[in-house]
């Protein structure tokens, strides 16, 4: 169709796609259950921010920009609500369990569908195995148990659990979500103590003058703060999941928005405001690579309880993204199946509505990846690890895309509109573009973190090469077919 022409042919070929793309939507999510209610998927939702990222990775962070480090959080922080409030826009206008690639597939063709489906597939399933293989390292801390067997043991008691029911995994991430929050707030009001009462053996030493007075704000000047932004942006990776269970929560028109409209509080609290209290405790310049901040920050105190409680509280942490994983793995190759895009045999479903052929497939993967992770624990394999962060910003890129495609199409009529409009869109989604590829450039530029960039062409080239070959052998399949 030409720009600014519109024929009646147009108009009936567009009305035709988008009743094809409703009844795809409709059938994307049949036979799943709707068992994830409002308490769950708020869990969900806070818990998908806290991760390992914070407990463990934020040390690192911090010795590469000291207070500042916080700045990043928050203007990070920002651009995680731009990109879940254009999920929020997407899932209200078709709540489906494929979520990004269902929407990329729609809106941008059905080889960005294909793409993003088997790249947030992969993304969670080298997730879940560097999670059980951590999971299973920390457990060492308490008992000299072999390594292989408490993973072994961790990936069936998930993989069972994801099988029983929907309502199972909600209520596992829960309790795993509950524990993160409350070692956190824990955390918060134990430094408030010491910041007020002086109690402990950093009263005497502790004020919130150590946000600028150990070599200012931006101890490692501007650039120090920018190179942080992988690890800060790794930290948030998993956020989007709520846009997973769209297709099976109880009530998503209400519980949905409700869960991503805390997305600020909980970076204000958890992130933000963590670090603040930590940092005014304990001065930058003690916080190491490798080491938790959490744990420095206790033994800083004095009490040397910490280490035990921050040991529990990542093992936890670990097995809620593991946890994850397996749900999310099921239903993103259910939908790729569903839509001719994947082996037929990951569309079925049990009686009680869990895709079983997906989730055993990825589960099994993951134990294959634990095992070659124990034997040959070389750089090949920290090099597909690091691929994690690449893959995980793809899902976000799509979300953002769609979102501005789907506005621009709801504006002219094209589709109805959302309930759950993005404030300030789209310019706020192409904020939060731009601010992911200034992002990896920043990756690309860093030693460290520019490994992340070099898996991403070869499975560029692997997904290529077999969505050539399906839709040569299905050549006017629904999925090839662009909308």
């Amino acid at each position: 169709m030409e720009k600014g022409r519109i024929t009646m042919t147009s108009l009936q070929v567009d009305k035709h796609d988008r009743n094809e793309a409703a009844g795809s939507a409709a059938s994307t999510d049949e036979g799943y259950q709707r068992g994830l209610g409002a308490r769950q998927i708020q869990m969900i939702a806070i818990g998908g921010a806290i991760g390992t990222g914070l407990f463990l990775g934020a040390g690192k962070a911090i010795s590469k920009a000291g207070p500042s480090l916080i700045l990043a959080y928050a203007i990070a922080g920002l651009v995680i609500f731009f990109i879940m409030r254009a999920l929020g826009e997407l899932l209200m206008y078709r709540p489906v369990s494929g979520s990004f690639s269902e929407y990329a597939r729609e809106f941008v063709g059905p080889f960005a569908g294909f793409v993003t489906g088997w790249t947030y597939w992969l993304f969670w399933v080298v997730t879940g195995i560097t999670e059980v293989t951590a999971a299973a390292t920390y457990m060492t801390y308490w008992w000299n148990i072999p390594q292989w067997l408490s993973a072994l043991v961790f990936t069936i008691i998930l993989y069972g659990a994801n099988l029983i029911s929907v309502k199972l995994f909600g209520e596992l991430e829960f309790w795993f979500s509950m524990v993160k929050v409350t070692a956190i707030i824990g955390m918060i009001l134990i430094c408030a103590g010491v910041l007020t009462l002086g109690f402990s053996d950093a009263g005497d030493t502790a004020s919130v003058t150590h946000l600028w007075s150990d070599g200012g704000f931006f101890p490692k000047g501007i650039g120090g703060t920018l190179m942080t932004l992988q690890i800060v942006m790794f930290a948030f990776l998993a956020v989007e999941l709520v846009g997973v269970t769209a297709g099976e929560s109880k009530d998503p028109e209400k519980t949905l928005p409700k869960a991503i409209n805390t997305v600020p509080w909980r970076i204000a609290v958890f992130y933000v405001g963590a670090l603040i209290m930590i940092l005014s405790v304990v001065p930058w310049t003690h916080f190491q690579p490798g080491i938790s901040p959490f744990v420095a920050a206790f033994e800083q105190m004095g009490l040397g309880v910490g280490a035990a409680i921050v040991n529990f509280v990542v093992l936890t942490a670990a097995l809620s993204s593991c946890n994850s994983g397996m749900y999310s793995t099921g239903r993103m190759l259910r939908d790729l199946a569903l839509n001719g895009q994947g082996p037929k045999a990951f569309t079925k479903l049990t009686k009680s509505g869990t895709p079983l052929a997906g989730t055993t497939f990825s589960a099994a993967l993951m134990l294959v990846g634990v095992w070659i992770n124990y034997q040959w624990p070389g750089d090949a394999f920290n090099y597909v690890v690091s691929f994690a962060t690449i893959s995980g910003m793809w899902a976000w890129i799509m979300i953002l895309v769609c979102q501005i495609r789907y506005r621009a199409k709801a504006d002219r009529g094209e589709v109805p509109q959302s309930t759950f409009r993005a404030p300030g869109a789209p310019y706020t989604s192409w904020f939060a573009l731009l601010f992911i590829c200034m992002v990896i450039v920043m990756m690309g530029i860093d030693k460290d973190a520019r490994i992340s960039l070099y898996c991403a062409p070869l499975w560029g080239l692997i997904l290529g090469v077999s969505y050539v070959v399906l839709r040569r052998r299905n050549p006017q399949g629904a999925a090839f077919i662009k909308r």
